[in-house]
């Protein structure tokens, strides 16, 4: 740059100076010679000058591109140090959780749920008829299979009566958990029902409603007695219903978890004495108690299932106003449900279930409670055994079949005449067999054949064969 200044300082002076000397002698061949010369000199002055100007502007070109190169530097440095100092990712990192279900009103989560069903029966009974309304027809209740009648043709049944929905409440309260469930279908109303020529309309009804707060629970609910989690797998409402105890009702009960494995529930349900009178098997519901049931069931998990032990104990009565008696009954149920190998393909079910004084509480009331006996105002228990054993085996991810067996027994007291029992529920069985198939997540579409068999104290018998198909959309 200061040479370039010298030699700029230098061309202005003889410039100059040749102009100078151009105005004294402007003709001589010396005066023209030195005027080219300055020509000369002009125009290297002048390219000299663009010279500095490229220069300069490539000077401020390099200074900016240079400003640029180190901010980027200082940028990228700053990066990887961040980088450097971030802490590792996790080896297993954890999955998305997936959205949460039910909406909020206010404080309280609200859930709805259920499923819809359809079932498509076809039903010979082999010693009578069924009529239609009857809930023989809609499901497997063998105290209504006929007895020493005429054999009927194949009768077909399509139904959408047990359509189930279900509403859930959650609400945090001070630290503790208040929840609230209430349950229907069209299934369980005796009332006004619809007809199979025309509309086909049921009537919704209540099956559960009860509330948790903590380790309480208030409301209707499965009886304390019954262990819901070992029914087996069935396109029928119920399955094996003479052997399995079932009963819903209004009940107080508490749960205390003793361990991680082993909860003991205490519970006090709606009492109701259900008895026949002698000589006629017609139940009868007497709306005399005063004590409610007991329940106690110990309920324990393991690796491969669970079981769980029930006991119950009760206070019949009957008081018609001139007479009445009351007695004691009492009941034991074990259920369990377990695999039978390490893959899980094969799962074993059961339910044996003892007592006096319970019939209301298994099979759907095949049996009274007890009979009582107008001539002497005495009440007589009624013993039961009965239960049930299931094998499921699942053939593939979406394929499966159950294989059940069912039984259930009656005993009447010695003392009472056997012609006055005569048409008494004595014994039901019946064995049934079934496939479930589920193309997707929700949807079951199944088939199952059973054959049951009734038997009265006399020695009569009735039986039924019935082959049923289910489609089944849970949501």
């Amino acid at each position: 740059m200061l040479q370039i200044k010298r030699r700029h300082q230098l061309l202005s002076g003889i410039a100059c100076f040749a102009l100078a000397a151009t105005g004294a002698h402007a003709d001589t061949p010396k005066e023209q010679e030195l005027e080219a010369r300055i020509a000369a000199l002009e125009q290297l002055f002048g390219a000299v000058q663009s010279d500095l100007a490229a220069t300069k502007a490539e000077n401020q070109k390099l200074r900016a591109e240079a400003a640029l190169a180190q901010a980027r530097t200082a940028e990228l440095t700053t990066s990887v140090e961040a980088i450097r100092r971030a802490p590792a990712p996790p080896a297993n990192p954890a999955p998305i959780s997936a959205p949460a279900d039910g909406f909020k009103v206010g404080a309280t989560t609200v859930k709805l749920g259920g499923f819809l069903k359809t079932t498509v029966d076809f039903t010979r009974w082999n010693d009578g008829d069924v009529a239609t309304g009857n809930l023989g027809r809609d499901f497997y209740l063998p105290q209504s299979t006929p007895i020493a009648g005429q054999r009927e043709s194949l009768d077909n049944d399509f139904n959408a009566k047990q359509t189930r929905l279900w509403l859930t409440t959650e609400t945090a309260v001070n630290g503790h958990v208040l929840k609230g469930y209430v349950e229907g279908d069209f299934q369980t109303s005796p009332g006004t029902q619809g007809n199979e020529r025309t509309t086909n309309g049921y009537n919704f009804a209540l099956r559960r409603a009860y509330v948790q707060y903590d380790r309480f629970t208030f409301g209707e609910d499965w009886t304390t007695f019954q262990n819901v989690a070992t029914l087996p797998e069935s396109t029928d409402y119920i399955g094996p219903t003479e052997g399995i105890v079932f009963a819903r009702q209004a009940l107080v009960r508490y749960s205390y978890p003793l361990s991680k494995t082993t909860t003991l529930h205490l519970a006090v349900e709606n009492p109701e004495t259900a008895s026949a009178n002698l000589g006629s098997p017609t139940l009868i519901e007497n709306d005399d108690d005063s004590v409610p049931d007991f329940i106690v069931r110990l309920n324990h998990s393991f690796a491969t299932g669970e079981v769980s032990v029930a006991g119950i104990a009760r206070r019949l009565s009957v008081d018609n106003g001139a007479i009445g008696d009351v007695s004691s009954g009492y009941g034991l149920s074990v259920t369990g449900k377990m695999t039978l190998d390490a893959a899980k393909r094969y799962e074993w079910k059961f339910m044996a279930t003892y007592g006096s004084g319970i019939g209301r509480y298994v099979g759907l009331n095949f049996a009274p409670d007890a009979v009582f006996v107008p001539a002497t105002g005495q009440l007589k228990n009624v013993d039961i055994l009965g239960g049930y054993s299931a094998i499921k085996v699942n053939w593939t991810p979406k394929l499966r079949s159950t294989l059940t067996g069912s039984i259930q027994t009656v005993d009447y007291d010695s003392g009472l005449a056997l012609a006055s029992l005569a048409n008494f529920n004595k014994q039901a069985w019946s064995v049934s067999a079934n496939l479930f198939y589920s193309p997707i997540k929700g949807v079951d579409l199944g088939a199952e054949y059973r054959h049951g068999v009734r038997e009265v104290v006399s020695g009569a018998d009735g039986s039924l064969d019935r082959l049923e198909f289910l489609a089944k959309y849970s949501f």
